[in-house]
């Protein structure tokens, strides 16, 4: 059994899915009129039988990825480190199957102790991705993952030589993790308690949206009164100390206008006095009855 043929069937068997994506990516196909993705849904078997096409392709650019179809069991942490790894295997958190997608960086999938829902795969997958420093924007229920025995097309890792890293298993337990229980009970009870949270507020009355207060701007465009400057005065004064303005600041705003053509400065306050008491009077006597 040749080395990609051997690293593909141990990933497969340590995934311990029946039904598989696989997803052939090459994102300079576009350039040549060609799909960027070719996608292909096959069983185990029959992508082991698919090997030597997906080696044909690999070697034409296109880099090879696998994950499960529909909901499953897994959860892909991407990007880590050698160091979390070993965290991973220390706290209780030992993968099922561990790849090296290249030099020094690695991709998990962890085993959990039963078919988790799309929702709870995804909160799963980002906090196991939280927690050991991995990709968060890889981490949700069906990201692809790398397959290991075939290169790694990115152009960041062509060697000199021009040739390019292959992706390794190094690890293919097929195991759950120790912590798995206990990690998913909690998952479980937090998405539980975020659902009657959500319902909670779905029943809630909605807030009244506060009405926008008018300015003296609305009053004195409102054709309604005429232009009929006295007119809007009042109405604005009526209108601003029933919705709670103080007197001091309906008389600021009335004198924002020139009123010079009211004589001096002594009968231009005699107005804005004469305004507000004629408001007040009017303000009481709705309120009265």
């Amino acid at each position: 059994m040749d080395r990609t043929t051997q690293a593909a069937q141990q990933q497969i068997a340590a995934m311990g899915v029946q039904i598989f994506e696989v997803g052939l990516f090459k994102p300079s196909a576009a350039d040549e009129g060609r799909a960027v993705m070719i996608p292909r849904t096959w069983d185990g078997t029959t992508l082991m039988r698919s090997i030597p096409w997906l080696r044909l392709q690999n070697a034409e650019g296109r880099n090879i990825y696998v994950r499960p179809k529909g909901e499953h069991d897994l959860s892909l942490v991407d990007d880590l480190s050698a160091d979390a790894v070993r965290r991973m295997k220390s706290s209780g958190y030992a993968p099922a199957a561990i790849v090296e997608t290249s030099p020094g960086n690695f991709q998990a999938w962890l085993k959990h102790p039963h078919q988790l829902s799309r929702e709870l795969s995804t909160l799963a997958a980002r906090k196991l991705a939280e927690e050991f420093g991995g990709d968060r924007g890889a981490a949700d229920w069906r990201h692809f993952g790398r397959l290991a025995g075939f290169t790694n097309r990115k152009q960041k890792y062509m060697n000199e030589g021009g040739l390019f890293p292959f992706v390794r298993m190094i690890e293919a337990s097929g195991t759950s993790y120790p912590e798995g229980e206990r990690f998913v009970s909690a998952l479980s009870a937090e998405r539980e308690i975020e659902v009657r949270s959500r319902e909670n507020r779905r029943r809630e009355p909605p807030i009244p949206r506060r009405q926008a207060i008018k300015g003296i701007d609305d009053f004195r465009s409102n054709p309604q009164y005429g232009g009929d400057a006295t007119r809007e005065d009042l109405a604005f004064a009526i209108y601003a100390l029933s919705h709670g303005s103080t007197t001091d600041n309906v008389a600021a705003t009335l004198r924002s206008r020139d009123l010079s053509h009211k004589g001096d400065e002594k009968r231009q306050n005699q107005y804005v006095d004469r305004t507000i008491s004629k408001a007040l009077t009017r303000v009481e006597s709705k309120c009265l009855g």
